[in-house]
């Protein structure tokens, strides 16, 4: 199954030049890195992401993923956050997310 992340530009930037990230500001103080499934990514670009440009997606597939919990978040859905630092060998694809004037995914998630 595949999970998503999305950062912003500055977040992204690090990534690649790192090779690795401990995630957004919210994932270092909650101590994991918060992932969204594509049934949650609209909710989570609703809540966390309105109104921001210059996204990026990261595709992980979850069953290689050591250091994972699916846990209850929003509405009791369960979540998967990874409990390690990203890496860049997790990532089976990325892509800019832009989005509409409503605030939607404009195109396909992959």
């Amino acid at each position: 199954m595949l999970a998503y992340k999305i950062f912003r530009a500055s977040e992204y930037q690090a990534f690649r030049r790192d090779g690795h990230s401990a995630g957004a500001p919210i994932d270092v103080t909650d101590g994991y890195i918060h992932l969204s499934t594509a049934a949650q990514l609209a909710g989570t670009l609703g809540k966390h992401f309105a109104g921001e440009e210059g996204l990026h997606l990261l595709a992980v597939e979850t069953e290689r993923l050591d250091a994972l919990r699916w846990e209850p978040s929003r509405g009791g859905d369960l979540f998967p956050h990874l409990y390690r630092d990203l890496r860049a060998g997790d990532v089976l694809w990325s892509r800019p997310l832009p989005l509409g004037p409503d605030g939607h995914i404009i195109g396909e998630l992959g």
